[in-house]
């Protein structure tokens, strides 16, 4: 059953406990009749209901009952009627009245004149009796206006009740999350930092080599590059090349989109190559170079037609000024 606002703003105030007495049997009524009228009052006071849990209880000081005992027993005592002390009628002797001669126009002096009835102050009540009559207002639309009244009241106080309890809840989210019920606490944050180690600098004047083999264990080529020319040289060692096919040299690096083919591996034991002067040195020596099966030649559109079968990653061998060569 779809309820008017009206409905659920009384739903609202009995849970929050702001309706007088004939509003609170009016919806009690309304409850023992209305199964979804009794649900939906039961579900405003599972949403007020943590209101509660946040306000702790307060012991009031002795003297509060006090000087209540003291202004209830101050307000029941009878008072004393005030009396006024009584004066004395004082005898005074007037003189003998001067007799006037009656006027034919005025009339006579001792005529009495007319009496005017004294201008008694009328109540409220009868005052805005007269305006609703004046203007054509009925007693229920009066009635019907002022319960709309206290129950937008209840209602705007329902609302800022909400407002402060969602704000000291942000505020104790924020500041003192320990402070708050389980059911609200908000859980700790787990993020998850993934360090990267950057790759040790190229050092120009040094010696790397790289030990390219698959998942066997056995090395097929060794790859040497010179850190003053960039120039590199594979040697092969056990890798047996097929009849038709090729193998092809490839540079693998996050720093760069796709891989880099570095040249085919020639037949002969040693393949010398300088195609590494274009590329960066952290990419030189971060990079993993791994070797693809082609076909005769090489692969035909610049990218590898076959996964890596022989893998490997740069090592420093030869220190800077030590003057020797790898072996």
């Amino acid at each position: 059953m779809a309820y008017s606002e009206d409905h659920i703003a009384l739903a609202a105030e009995y849970a929050l406990g702001t309706l007088d007495a004939d509003e609170r049997t009016q919806v009690e009524t309304m409850m023992a009749v209305d199964t979804e009228f009794a649900a939906l009052v039961q579900a405003w006071e599972f949403r007020l209901g943590p209101l509660n849990q946040m306000v702790g209880l307060v012991e009031p000081r002795p003297v509060v009952w006090e000087n209540i005992k003291a202004a209830i027993g101050h307000a029941s005592a009878p008072q004393a009627p005030l009396l006024l002390p009584e004066t004395p009628a004082a005898t005074v002797t007037s003189p003998p009245p001067t007799p006037i001669a009656d006027d034919v126009e005025f009339g006579s002096a001792f005529d009495p004149e007319p009496s005017q009835s004294p201008q008694i102050p009328q109540p409220a009540e009868a005052r805005r009796a007269s305006v609703r009559a004046r203007f054509g207002i009925d007693d229920s639309q009066v009635i019907a206006l002022t319960s709309r009244m206290k129950r937008w009241r209840g209602i705007a106080s329902a609302a800022t009740a909400i407002a402060a309890a969602l704000l000291v809840t942000l505020g104790l989210q924020i500041y003192r999350p320990d402070a708050l019920p389980n059911a609200i606490r908000p859980q700790p944050r787990i993020q998850t930092v993934e360090v990267k180690t950057p790759a040790p600098a190229f050092t120009p004047s040094a010696q790397y080599v790289a030990l390219l083999q698959g998942q066997n264990g056995g090395p097929a080529f060794i790859m040497t590059i010179d850190g003053a020319t960039k120039n590199f040289t594979v040697r092969k060692v056990g890798a047996a090349s097929e009849p038709g096919k090729s193998f092809e040299l490839w540079l693998i690096s996050d720093k760069l989109p796709q891989p880099r083919s570095l040249g085919v591996i020639g037949a002969d034991d040693f393949t010398a190559r300088p195609v590494l002067s274009g590329y960066d040195p952290d990419v030189i020596n971060g990079a993993t170079y791994a070797v693809t099966v082609e076909q005769a030649g090489g692969s035909p559109n610049g990218q590898p037609t076959s996964a890596p079968i022989f893998t490997g990653k740069l090592i420093e061998t030869v220190r800077p000024g030590s003057g020797s060569t790898p072996r």
